[in-house]
């Protein structure tokens, strides 16, 4: 699979490396980072519509958007008939994630994180198999129509060699 996708299987392995950064490398939580997520809290509690959105919140959708784009890559480069591997990879992925944090000092593991990052990797393969199926369909019926015109072709030879056969005997 890397062989026939090597750009997506470098792309992933940087997205990976830098998703592993994030997650297992120093809290980069500071003064200047809270204060723009503050200041981004404040705007959206402006709005009725996005007044719900709390800290809490703001983490878990910044967990599932950072792990969208690993299910969506490896169901790419998997293909769509190991979506299921491509969804147990991204689990596994953040369950090895939220281990290693507990044994990092400055990080904290969290149960709702597994929940968010296996969220976003799994809604990065559902959408990843939506976005291929209509060339998946393709393909089947091109391959469908092909096995159809060779059957087709089988039979006609096979009916020549019968006629044949049969005027040979006359």
């Amino acid at each position: 699979m890397l062989h026939r996708h090597p750009i997506l299987g470098l792309f992933t392995a940087v997205y990976l490396a830098f998703v592993g950064w994030v997650t297992l490398g120093p809290q980069p939580f500071d003064e200047s980072n809270s204060g723009l997520i503050f200041e981004a809290l404040r705007v959206l509690h402006r709005y009725e519509a996005t007044a719900w959105i709390d800290y809490n919140a703001l983490e878990f959708l910044a967990n599932v958007a950072m792990f969208f784009p690993i299910g969506l890559f490896l169901v790419l480069l998997f293909g769509r008939r190991l979506w299921w591997l491509a969804m147990a990879l991204g689990c596994g992925i953040t369950l090895a994630i939220e281990t290693a944090q507990i044994f990092i000092p400055g990080r904290v593991s969290d149960p709702r994180d597994i929940v968010a990052n296996s969220a976003g990797a799994i809604l990065g393969v559902v959408i990843g198999l939506i976005l291929t199926a209509r060339k998946a369909r393709q393909i089947r019926e091109a391959k469908a129509a092909q096995a159809a015109q060779a059957a087709r072709s089988a039979k006609k030879a096979q009916q020549a060699r019968a006629r044949q056969m049969a005027g040979s005997v006359r």
